[in-house]
């Protein structure tokens, strides 16, 4: 997307950075009320068959990923007009998620504001190394960064190591209202769990509530993975960064299934989130619909964003993701060039010795 399109961007889709607080309560009473109903149906249905406690447990997930957008508009102070009322609700979804929100707000934000800017990474990010940086890298780093982006430690174990364990903590330089709301939640945490272990027994609470966070965990970090990490995403160096480019160009559009796409509450719109985030999640389609640069943003359906799972470090000089397959073969190529621009040297040193 060339910069004379990009330009007047951000200015077109104000319009929908207003807030109806009316679809705003829908939202709360279609997404909270379905979750609790299929929480009850999974505790009801084990005295049945396990069997039929999990596509319970299956749906819930689902819901409970829509509550985190719900969540996440709320961060945005785009879910109510009211700040309070958006810090007050994103408390208490914070609660359900997992996520203590003053710590997530703060992040998330710094996230939005150097969302593809190699010289700005690490805050809200995913674990990004570019080629020189990996190969630059001691053996125990680059070790470290083969663990953490094989996909069964980051969707698999990642859940566990986000949301139960990293969220329990305050940051480093955390100023204290971000301190205290996490202490806020990881209390009410405790208590809500503690009331539901008391009322069905430790065992039904982690048959239920067990699937559901590791499902709603490991997509809710694959829908984050995706969005950001395809082919011909966006990263450039500070002093060439843009964040128009960065949110439309460095997020894509990822085209799911109307029933995804409800569920995930319109995320994949996540170009358009990224270029105004106060454009709450129920108009993310509207402005995509209404601006012909941004329908032209890049577009990932499912069986396209599988091939992202090979996808391990940013070539910076292909502008493109690459595997370690890849970079292997890229260094023996580089290897074999400079062998043979090596013995061409030499050849012609020595043709030049002997016609002297």
């Amino acid at each position: 997307m060339d910069q004379s399109n990009i330009s007047h961007l951000k200015k077109h889709v104000a319009p929908f950075e207003k807030t109806d607080t009316k679809a705003s309560i829908r939202q709360l009473i279609n997404t909270l009320v379905p979750l609790l109903a299929l929480w009850y149906a999974a505790y009801l249905s084990l005295s049945v068959s396990y069997w039929l406690t999990l596509p319970f447990v299956i749906v819930a997930s689902g819901f409970m990923i829509r509550t985190f957008i719900l969540f996440h508009d709320c961060c945005h102070q785009s879910f109510f007009k009211s700040r309070r009322a958006n810090d007050i609700l994103g408390t208490i979804l914070g609660v359900l998620t997992l996520v203590p929100y003053q710590q997530w707000k703060n992040t998330h934000s710094i996230h939005h504001s150097t969302s593809g800017n190699l010289d700005k990474r690490g805050i809200g990010d995913m674990w990004i190394l570019t080629v020189e940086e990996y190969t630059a890298s001691p053996l125990w780093r680059r070790i470290a960064y083969r663990i953490y982006r094989n996909p069964v430690v980051m969707f698999g174990i990642g859940p566990i190591g986000v949301f139960l364990i990293q969220y329990r903590f305050n940051r480093k330089g955390a100023k204290r209202k971000e301190r205290m709301g996490n202490y806020v939640t990881n209390a009410l945490i405790v208590g809500l769990y503690a009331l539901m272990v008391w009322a069905i027994g430790w065992q039904a609470f982690l048959l239920i509530q067990g699937p559901i966070f590791l499902i709603s965990g490991s997509l809710g970090i694959w829908l984050f993975y995706v969005q950001h990490q395809f082919e011909d995403s966006y990263f450039e160096n500070e002093d060439e960064w843009s964040y128009v480019k960065a949110a439309v160009d460095g997020s894509s559009y990822y085209k799911l299934p109307l029933l995804l796409q409800w569920i995930t509450g319109n995320i994949g719109f996540h170009h358009v989130h990224h270029l105004s985030p106060k454009v709450p999640n129920y108009n993310l389609e509207k402005a995509h619909n209404s601006s012909v640069p941004l329908q032209k943003a890049t577009t990932i359906t499912i069986r396209h964003s599988l091939k992202s799972l090979g996808f391990r470090l940013w070539d910076e000089h292909g502008k493109t993701f690459i595997s370690f397959k890849e970079l292997k073969l890229m260094t023996k190529k580089a290897a074999l060039s400079a062998n043979n621009k090596a013995d061409t040297v030499a050849g012609q040193l020595k043709t030049s010795g002997q016609a002297s």
